[in-house]
């Protein structure tokens, strides 16, 4: 039986949820029957090796794919009730994500890249929410650069500024150091902490790396598609 979800506790919940990818006369299964909770504030590490599907829930975690089977809440909204669009407004200003290739568009400045998703969704000050954001994150003095003009560093403070400008209440994390050597890595993981408080958001990191997910409050094992250790860092 589905269980009720209390949105004033819980962020997410997965309930034997599925993912298959390929054609109907060969599916590949790449999610196989996940189950889930996580509550709202946690910081969250999802660990696991290339394949192990971590990548692919957080897909579906966060409405950019949908399931193939299974129950998916996120807020108390089940995502599996939603058509595409229901789906990007339920996105829109509740999830950020941050991603390894940091998705910066290059003919924007570092401000518009900020600003622009602001101003789409309707928010009437979105330049100069975008500007303080960036100055949040140390880069007040590049607010008219172009991502060619950045560092990979400064380049992951901008997408982390344009995730976390809308203050969502959860924010997704995918190999957030990937690109960076160590120490800008470090440095980068510590701004993505700062702005999960400073946003008040449930933070979910995907990664490959034990010693970055021992920075989250808990972590979650994948391998194979499934969840095969759960455990508070």
């Amino acid at each position: 039986m589905h269980l009720p979800i209390d949105p004033a506790t819980i962020a997410i919940r997965a309930h034997n949820v599925t993912l298959s990818l390929g054609t109907c006369d060969a599916p590949v299964a790449i999610l196989k029957g996940v189950d889930l909770s996580i509550l709202r504030g946690e910081s969250v590490a999802i660990l696991g090796a290339s394949g192990s599907g971590k990548s692919s829930l957080m897909a579906v975690l966060s409405g950019l794919e949908r399931a193939s089977g299974g129950h998916v809440d996120v807020g108390g909204v089940d995502f599996g009730t939603l058509g595409e669009d229901e789906l990007a407004r339920a996105r829109r200003g509740r999830i950020g994500i941050v991603l390894q290739s940091f998705h910066l568009l290059p003919t924007m400045t570092a401000l518009e890249n900020v600003a622009v998703p602001l101003e789409l969704s309707g928010h009437a000050d979105a330049f100069a929410l975008a500007a303080e954001e960036l100055r949040a994150v140390g880069l007040g003095h590049r607010l008219d650069h172009y991502p060619a003009q950045l560092s990979g560093g400064e380049q992951q403070r901008v997408a982390i500024a344009r995730a976390v400008a809308p203050r969502p209440t959860l924010l997704f994390a995918d190999e957030p150091t990937g690109n960076l050597d160590v120490t800008t890595g470090a440095a980068i993981m510590d701004l993505l902490f700062d702005r999960q408080k400073a946003a008040g958001a449930t933070l979910v990191i995907i990664t490959h790396d034990p010693v970055l997910a021992e920075r989250c409050g808990r972590i979650i094992e994948m391998r194979d598609g499934q969840i095969v250790a759960d455990r508070a860092a």
